[in-house]
């Protein structure tokens, strides 16, 4: 049984559905252009919720983004996986 992790901080939430919208719409591994139209219209909310997330934080007083943490919490929501997904494919062999 996997246990169950505790609520991510907004930020790092934002983060990781950004991430992986922009892997559902990336030109190199659509499929089919519905699938890519709709990942493109949800971003725009993902990119509202990241940057909501940023003011929060702003507004609070905190003036860093801590990366170590960040990336860490990145890699338990399976984060290389989903950065994966942003960049272009290599090539095939065939």
């Amino acid at each position: 049984m996997v246990p169950e992790l505790p609520p991510l901080p907004a930020l790092t939430r934002a983060e990781g559905e950004l991430v992986d919208l922009l892997g559902r719409i990336n030109p190199a591994r659509a499929d089919h252009t519905y699938g890519a139209l709709r990942a493109a219209q949800a971003l725009v909310g993902r990119a509202t919720a990241l940057r909501d997330a940023l003011t929060t934080m702003h507004l609070r007083g905190e003036s860093e983004v801590h990366a170590d943490t960040l990336a860490r919490a990145l890699r338990v929501l399976d984060g290389e996986r989903r950065s994966g997904r942003v960049i272009v494919p290599g090539e095939r062999a065939g």
